[in-house]
Protein backbone atom coordinates (compact mmCIF):
# COMPACT_ATOMS: atom_id res chain seq x y z
CA UNK A 1 0.00 0.00 0.00
CA UNK A 2 1.38 3.41 -0.66
CA UNK A 3 1.55 6.68 1.44
CA UNK A 4 -1.57 8.00 -0.26
CA UNK A 5 -3.71 4.72 1.44
CA UNK A 6 -3.98 3.30 -2.81
CA UNK A 7 -2.95 -0.21 -3.50
CA UNK A 8 -0.12 -0.28 -5.62
CA UNK A 9 -1.01 -1.52 -9.40
CA UNK A 10 -4.47 -0.93 -8.37
CA UNK A 11 -5.21 -0.16 -12.69
CA UNK A 12 -3.99 2.23 -15.01
CA UNK A 13 -3.83 5.92 -14.71
CA UNK A 14 -7.31 7.50 -16.44
CA UNK A 15 -6.74 10.07 -18.80
CA UNK A 16 -7.38 13.63 -17.75
CA UNK A 17 -10.85 15.08 -18.04
CA UNK A 18 -11.29 18.43 -20.48
CA UNK A 19 -12.02 21.46 -18.37
CA UNK A 20 -13.33 23.12 -21.50
CA UNK A 21 -16.63 23.37 -22.71
CA UNK A 22 -16.50 22.82 -26.96
CA UNK A 23 -20.24 22.79 -27.10
CA UNK A 24 -20.61 26.18 -27.52
CA UNK A 25 -17.51 27.64 -29.24
CA UNK A 26 -14.95 26.73 -31.72
CA UNK A 27 -13.66 23.43 -32.13
CA UNK A 28 -10.38 23.64 -29.54
CA UNK A 29 -8.08 22.58 -32.32
CA UNK A 30 -7.55 24.25 -36.20
CA UNK A 31 -5.50 22.23 -38.69
CA UNK A 32 -3.97 23.54 -41.23
CA UNK A 33 -4.24 20.82 -43.81
CA UNK A 34 -2.34 22.73 -46.58
CA UNK A 35 0.43 23.34 -44.03
CA UNK A 36 0.52 19.47 -42.44
CA UNK A 37 2.69 17.01 -44.23
CA UNK A 38 0.67 13.92 -41.98
CA UNK A 39 3.64 13.43 -40.13
CA UNK A 40 1.87 12.22 -37.15
CA UNK A 41 3.67 13.34 -34.53
CA UNK A 42 0.23 15.16 -33.07
CA UNK A 43 -1.10 12.09 -33.24
CA UNK A 44 1.10 9.78 -31.88
CA UNK A 45 1.89 12.47 -28.64
CA UNK A 46 -1.41 13.46 -28.23
CA UNK A 47 -2.14 12.05 -24.41
CA UNK A 48 -6.09 12.18 -25.07
CA UNK A 49 -6.33 10.68 -28.46
CA UNK A 50 -7.93 13.51 -29.70
CA UNK A 51 -6.55 12.62 -33.70
CA UNK A 52 -7.39 10.09 -36.40
CA UNK A 53 -5.70 10.11 -39.74
CA UNK A 54 -7.92 10.93 -42.23
CA UNK A 55 -7.32 8.43 -45.60
CA UNK A 56 -4.73 10.41 -46.72
CA UNK A 57 -2.53 10.05 -43.52
CA UNK A 58 -3.41 14.14 -42.48
CA UNK A 59 -5.00 14.36 -39.01
CA UNK A 60 -8.58 14.72 -37.80
CA UNK A 61 -10.02 16.10 -34.70
CA UNK A 62 -11.91 12.85 -34.33
CA UNK A 63 -12.71 13.49 -30.51
CA UNK A 64 -12.79 17.13 -30.28
CA UNK A 65 -14.41 17.01 -26.14
CA UNK A 66 -11.23 15.13 -24.84
CA UNK A 67 -8.76 17.72 -25.72
CA UNK A 68 -7.43 19.35 -22.84
CA UNK A 69 -5.52 22.30 -24.32
CA UNK A 70 -2.21 20.40 -23.24
CA UNK A 71 -0.56 22.23 -26.32
CA UNK A 72 1.85 19.24 -27.10
CA UNK A 73 0.12 18.91 -30.79
CA UNK A 74 0.84 22.67 -31.97
CA UNK A 75 4.12 22.36 -29.81
CA UNK A 76 5.59 19.78 -31.62
CA UNK A 77 4.16 20.58 -35.15
CA UNK A 78 6.85 21.26 -37.27
CA UNK A 79 5.06 22.55 -39.96
CA UNK A 80 2.69 24.91 -37.67
CA UNK A 81 -0.43 23.86 -38.73
CA UNK A 82 -1.88 23.10 -35.68
CA UNK A 83 -3.38 26.40 -33.31
CA UNK A 84 -5.83 26.46 -30.44
CA UNK A 85 -8.81 28.54 -30.85
CA UNK A 86 -8.85 28.59 -26.83
CA UNK A 87 -5.32 30.21 -25.98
Amino acid sequence: MSDSGQVAGSGAKPAPKSKYDYSKGPAPLNINLTWCKACNICIALCPTQVFEPDRDGKPVLARANDCIQCAICWQHCPDFAITSNYK
